[in-house]
């Protein structure tokens, strides 16, 4: 195993949509003069694994691509299994490595054992929504983007040397990154808090702001980032005020309404609250701490608590990516908007009791408990946007804007079981208990995972399927 070996990861669910990535990000790479080893890692199903998979057997690529699907992570667990010769741990196993979002992520750390890992989501693409006009940043403004219709004018496709980007900082210490790269303590966002990166509020426009502070020359960055344009950090809760404030929008998964980046540049921090997983590089050399294992959409939040140790820095790249937001298999908004409020309250009780950060986790002493405050807290929130759906219809002079708000309304009331406080607060506990017993179990086996599959990955490698498709000339 090579310690310059770099990886391009695609984690999805979608199979159907993952073959125009690959060809995508492939031809990126090689007009770029990188050809990095490229894996798709599959949550599909195995029917829709077999209805699929041909799509990526007839995609042409200058680089070698594999494929690690329903078979192949099966064997890889059974592998585990064998290998820890202890039953009791089995479900342990299959819970860090089954199909979610940190699940899936957790496959591609190890498929990456020993080198560099560049991963993207299969709806991002490898160019940037920018706008022509490009404005100079102020002090201390690392970027600066706002909200555009979709067909405006003022802002077209721009490409980047994203591969470039990270092997400028992946692995090496901030004192040999580019001179172009600012440098300090935290980035602060503001549209959105600081430690949990929840929206305070649907805002048109918004800046990264660097806080300046000393990085030691010497901290190795371990994680870095592109930007991001297209639906950039939009939570479902502003993505349902768009829908509420545009009156002719029928559809709230139909938004036209498009992040542009005004203008960016580079940086390294001691911390890194921004941490997005979707356009993210990692220095896997030795092993880093796994996603948690959860299908909420906080697997990437470890992350945010680990690189705050000394020695360790992050980084944001210089280059930038679009999301597409595909709604092929997507949840409703209303769906979302629970994913995101458990996930917010998980956030904020992990945080506070984090005890411990060592090279491969963290240690945090939250026992799972969600207290009737707790409870109340999102309700009220999320009730007042169903107040506002319901008033929004009755003013509708469309019947289809009618139907349609009428409907978000229901499956908000649906999704937040009637906003009865106190059925509420008894699932989110259920809930909330089942995702934290998981984080910790999969945290504590971790590192003996780790030490088993860097050597089995030097020896013979891991489980996975060269797709045989076309090599692109």
């Amino acid at each position: 195993m090579q310690a310059d070996e770099i990886y391009f990861m695609i984690p999805t669910y979608r199979l159907r949509d993952v073959a125009e990535a690959v060809e995508s990000y492939d031809e990126h790479f090689w007009r770029n003069g990188h050809a990095p080893t490229l894996i798709v890692c599959d949550d599909s199903s195995p029917v829709a694994q077999e209805k699929y998979y041909p799509l990526l057997e007839q995609t042409s690529t200058h680089s070698d691509l594999y494929y690690v699907g329903p078979r192949e992570k099966e064997e890889f667990i059974g592998f585990l299994s064998r290998r820890l010769r202890d039953k009791r741990l089995d479900g342990l196993v299959k819970n860090l490595f089954r199909p979610s979002y940190g699940g899936n992520r957790n496959h591609t750390l190890m498929h990456t054992l020993g080198g560099l890992m560049v991963s993207s989501d299969d709806d991002m693409r490898p160019y940037a929504l920018m706008e022509h006009s490009l404005e100079s940043l102020g002090v201390g403004e690392v970027s600066r983007g706002r909200l555009h219709r979709t067909g405006q004018n003022g802002y077209g496709p721009k490409s980047f040397d994203i591969i470039g980007s990270f092997l400028d900082v992946l692995g090496k210490q901030a004192g040999d990154v580019p001179d172009n790269y600012e440098k300090g303590e935290v980035l602060v966002d503001t549209a959105m808090d600081l430690e949990t990166n929840v929206s305070m509020g649907l805002s048109r426009e918004n800046s990264l702001m660097l806080e300046r502070g000393p990085v030691p020359s010497n901290a190795v960055v371990k994680i870095a980032q592109t930007f991001r344009s297209g639906t950039n950090d939009i939570d479902a809760m502003d993505f349902a005020d768009l829908f509420l404030e545009d009156e002719d929008q029928i559809d709230p998964d139909g938004l036209n309404e498009l992040y542009v980046l005004v203008n960016f540049r580079p940086a390294v921090t001691n911390k890194n609250w921004r941490m997005d997983c979707g356009v993210a590089g990692y220095d896997n050399s030795f092993g880093l701490p796994p996603f948690f294992p959860t299908r909420l959409r906080f697997e990437d939040y470890i992350y945010r608590l680990w690189i705050q140790q000394d020695g360790i820095t992050a980084a944001h790249v210089d280059s930038a990516q679009n999301h597409t937001r595909s709604n092929y298999m997507r949840n409703p908004v209303a769906a979302e908007i629970f994913n995101e409020e458990v996930s917010n309250l998980l956030k904020k009780k992990i945080k506070d009791t984090v005890t411990r950060v060592d090279e491969l986790g963290i240690t945090f002493d939250y026992d799972g408990e969600v207290t009737a405050d707790d409870a109340h807290s999102v309700l009220d929130k999320v009730a007042a946007m169903y107040t506002r759906a319901i008033k929004a219809s009755e003013r509708a002079t469309r019947p289809e804007r009618k139907d349609a708000l009428r409907l978000f309304a229901a499956n908000l009331q649906k999704a937040f079981y009637a906003f009865e406080p106190d059925f509420f607060q008894q699932n989110l506990l259920r809930i909330v208990d089942d995702v934290v017993t998981t984080i910790k179990g999969s945290i504590e086996l971790w590192p003996t995972l780790i030490e088993i599959c860097y050597f089995e990955k030097d020896r013979r490698g891991l489980p996975r399927t060269k797709v045989n498709n076309r090599r692109a000339s």
